[in-house]
């Protein structure tokens, strides 16, 4: 039974090619904490996540201090036991955050080392429900400068006439009257037939200023309204989803399947959003999924649709994946070597072992932190 040999941990600042803003912040660069899990049979696992636009260090460091060394010499199957042992160790330092983001990034490559060394596509190894492509929605709808109601609407237009049948745009900077305009010329250029998705990215502090957007909104029948509070104001979110009939989605940055029971406990979101990479990775997200089926309640697992569209197709409550048509904004494609096609809408799955796809070790060297060195090794 293999044993893993070494981990390798790197963080990549990818700029972005232009400053673009939503409604609680503007980015110019994405940070991305990369590892490589190596097992004694010579294959190699990989892992990843966005850790902010500064500060990717911090889960580089929680992989090298706290988590890489309780994984050397271990079987790497028994990936249960050292998500607990992973955890337990974190519990003063994390349970949330970038720590939190360290065990999801080895978690992820554990899971990929293993089907791998199965010569089985993640999305098999873990028990496929479908096989062959996941249904995608098209996200995009940023603010730049001088980007006008009409221009939002093309650009949405666009992701329609290439094939999705579903899109998302962003809410929530501008005022109530502005912001309707926006959604407005969404739908009016999309269609009465297509999904349309509303992202406030945290953007209201309480449920009347919420529901004064939310009034506005309405008319134009939009599929969710995503984020429209802070992520641990549960209350807010459970109060906003009784007074509009538009459904609640959130839980991008939520951690731990203890935080998605107090969500669901509470009818805090229909629509769960858990990032793999963020909440604990593979092994917590399946967990979070299945307790959702309980609640009734749709998995659309937050962007990095290469780790995602996998896990989707292996789980029967999970709707869409997030897709990025360029890379304007989601910058990870820079780094690995094979990306997910596109047909219809749809991603069609990866057929190769694993997630499909390694590092491009030319561009994780172009935009690591440490360029002469960009890898960590702990063996």
């Amino acid at each position: 039974m293999p044993k893993i040999q070494s981990v390798s941990v790197c963080v990549a600042r990818v700029p972005l090619d232009t400053v673009t803003s939503f409604a609680t912040r503007t980015v110019s660069a994405r940070d991305y904490c990369l590892v490589k899990v190596r097992s004694t049979d010579g294959v190699e696992g990989i892992g990843f996540c966005y850790v902010g636009s500064a500060g990717g260090n911090i889960a580089k460091v929680a992989v090298e201090e706290l988590f890489a060394r309780k994984l050397i010499g271990q079987e790497s199957l028994r990936v249960e036991g050292l998500w607990q042992e992973m955890y337990q160790e974190s519990l003063l330092q994390g349970r949330a955050g970038s720590v939190m983001r360290g065990i999801s990034i080895l978690d992820t490559a554990l899971w990929d080392l293993n089907a791998r060394t199965a010569k089985l596509p993640l999305h098999q190894y873990l028990g496929a429900y479908v096989d062959d492509a996941v249904p995608a929605y098209a996200s995009g709808g940023y603010y730049l400068a001088g980007k006008t109601p009409e221009k939002l609407g093309e650009e949405m237009a666009s992701y329609v006439k290439a094939g999705f049948r579903a899109v998302k745009m962003k809410v929530g900077r501008l005022s109530p009257r502005e912001e309707e305009a926006r959604v407005k010329a969404a739908r009016d250029a999309v269609g009465p037939d297509i999904v349309l998705t509303l992202d406030a990215n945290n953007a209201w502090s309480d449920v009347p200023t919420a529901l004064a957007y939310m009034r506005r909104f309405e008319p134009y029948d939009p599929y969710w309204i995503e984020e429209p509070f802070g992520p641990d104001d549960i209350d807010s979110h459970a109060k906003l989803a009784e007074l509009t009939p538009i459904v609640v989605a959130t839980g991008e940055i939520a951690y731990g399947r203890w935080y998605h029971k107090e969500l669901l406990d509470k009818r805090g979101a229909e629509i769960l959003q858990t990032d793999a990479c963020v909440c604990g990775g593979v092994t917590e997200w399946k967990r979070i999924a299945a307790m959702a089926a309980g609640y009734g309640v749709t998995m659309c697992p937050h962007w990095l649709h290469d780790v995602h569209a996998p896990l989707v197709a292996a789980t029967p409550n999970a709707r869409y994946v997030e897709f990025f048509p360029d890379d304007q904004v989601l910058n990870f494609r820079r780094l690995i070597d094979n990306q997910l096609k596109v047909k219809d809408g749809n991603l069609i799955l990866h057929k190769t072992p694993g997630l499909g796809f390694d590092f491009e070790e030319k561009a994780v060297k172009k935009y690591a932190l440490t360029p002469a060195k960009p890898w960590t090794v702990i063996k």
